[in-house]
């Protein structure tokens, strides 16, 4: 009975401990202050753009995304998108995003659609360069012929 009693005391003082530490996903705040607001896609720049198709986010082709407009919220990390570009060979497309910056300083997007964020399993992760308080590009990889290559999404204030 002994034996069971501090065995007993044993486990709940191992399972009443809990670590201190805290997982820190956020780097930048000041960052993410500086992407509050109303931004557009100004262009979408690529090796081979002039004759290869980017479907950019598993969405439209990465044309359709320039004069896209996109509200970043930076104290609750949402946000939306909607695309906004005239010609006839773009979809008419909008969603509520969430986005954060990771402990890496990488930028991390999910296209929510009226779904919750822990309810969305994929999502993209981005390099975000050039930040100002009016313009940010951010950058992903993408395959081109088995190459990876380096697509640039640059944002301007509105």
């Amino acid at each position: 009975m002994k034996k069971h009693l501090i065995l007993l005391l044993f486990l709940a003082t191992f399972v009443g401990c809990k670590s201190t530490s805290v997982v820190n996903t956020k780097v930048d705040n000041k960052t993410e202050r500086i992407l509050k607001g109303n931004w557009t896609i100004t262009s979408v720049n690529y090796p081979g753009s002039d004759y290869i198709k980017v479907e950019s986010f598993y969405l439209a082709d990465s044309k359709c995304f320039v004069n896209s407009n996109w509200n970043f919220i930076s104290n609750n990390n949402k946000g939306d998108m909607k695309l906004n570009n005239s010609s006839s060979a773009c979809i008419d497309y909008s969603s509520p995003i969430t986005w954060y910056l990771n402990k890496e300083g990488q930028f991390v997007l999910k296209f929510t659609n009226d779904y919750k964020a822990k309810e969305v399993s994929n999502g993209f992760v981005l390099t975000i360069n050039n930040v100002t308080e009016t313009s940010f590009d951010l950058v992903d990889k993408i395959n081109v012929a088995g190459s990876i290559k380096k697509i640039t999404y640059t944002f301007q204030k509105n």
